[in-house]
């Protein structure tokens, strides 16, 4: 156990790099870290150093794994299951596929279009942008793993509940006609080397840190500030874990912007930091992650608008629920 614990602190939440960025602050910086200007800077430094390597880390694993699922190959496994089973397994394999919703839309064409129940792609839709491996770890880094598992589990049941609903519903005249006639290639693709599978995942790294950097980067700062410079009365009098409405706020608040996962973490260990409900610090999370405008706007391109209402409308309930329930039952978790 204190091994663990170890690993733990050193690994992921990289205490190593808090003490240096310390020294660096406050001894080349000549900046008080507990002051206002110097804790903004480390908290700066720190965490855009930390989710960079952990990042990288990460997407390049998770490529790793990925090679072994192409679309077609994906397409097929998910073929063979009916029913519950289907969209439980395209929910898993969601984890290991893109990192944003937008990019998870291309494959979700693929799917509809090569036959799959429109329930089982929804199923993955939901669950590609909101949950996948890295964001186990990133939230343990930045919270605890009974947080990071918890959150894992619930975007996976959101994901299944989802798009059962949406099979239930028999919404498949609602996708727009030239997403069934956009067949996916049959082909048999030839198995990847060892050094190819390496080489996709570092294109992998650079191609998503790229789309990325800019949000991380964005959202570190938005957190500094926050963290440093936003008293708590006035955050916890707009968020509190007093306020019913919190939840719902924090929810809408999320859909109008466009980032993922790892340019909210630090918006949301910052808003937690002064006592917002961890409830509602993962409901703009996912907010932001599974219900942004862009996506939406996207998405609209191919399913009609009853349909996209629908997905909607039971995505955003799922998240206002397991926002009030991280809030009611959140003392379990920290």
């Amino acid at each position: 156990m204190i091994i663990f614990e170890w690993l733990n602190n050193q690994l992921l939440k990289m205490e190593w790099l808090h003490n240096l960025v310390t020294l660096l602050v406050r001894d080349v910086f000549g900046l008080d870290v507990d002051g206002r200007v110097g804790a903004s800077v480390h908290f700066f430094i720190y965490d855009v150093i930390k989710i960079f390597i952990l990042l990288s880390v990460l997407i390049f694993g998770i490529s790793y794994i990925q090679s072994f699922f192409p679309p077609e190959r994906t397409r097929k496994i998910l073929g063979r299951f009916n029913g519950i089973t289907a969209n439980i397994l395209s929910a898993l394999l969601g984890t290991v596929t893109p990192f944003c919703s937008c990019s998870s839309i291309p494959l979700f064409i693929g799917f509809t279009s090569a036959g799959l129940p429109i329930g089982v792609t929804f199923s993955f839709l939901i669950s590609s942008p909101l949950v996948d491996l890295a964001s186990v770890i990133l939230l343990a880094s930045i919270f605890n793993w009974k947080i990071a598992i918890a959150y894992v589990v619930v975007g996976l049941i959101l994901a299944v509940i989802g798009g059962t609903i949406i099979s239930k519903l028999k919404l498949e005249k609602y996708v727009e006609p030239f997403v069934f006639n956009n067949k996916m290639l049959d082909s048999q693709q030839e198995e990847l080397t060892t050094r190819e599978r390496i080489d996709f995942s570092k294109d992998q790294v650079i191609d998503i840190i790229k789309k990325v950097w800019l949000y991380i980067l964005i959202g570190v700062g938005i957190g500094a500030a926050i963290h440093n410079w936003i008293p708590e009365s006035i955050i916890t009098a707009l968020l509190g874990q007093d306020k019913w409405y919190s939840v719902l706020l924090a929810t809408l608040v999320g859909v109008p912007m466009y980032a993922d996962i790892f340019g909210t973490l630090p918006i949301a260990e910052a808003l937690v930091a002064k006592g917002v409900g961890i409830g509602t610090a993962l409901a703009f999370m996912m907010g932001v992650t599974a219900l942004s405008l862009p996506s939406l706007i996207m998405l609209k391109k191919v399913v009609k608008t009853k349909l996209l209402a629908t997905f909607f409308v039971i995505v955003s309930v799922g998240i206002i629920i397991i926002g009030y329930s991280f809030n009611a039952f959140g003392y379990l978790f920290l």
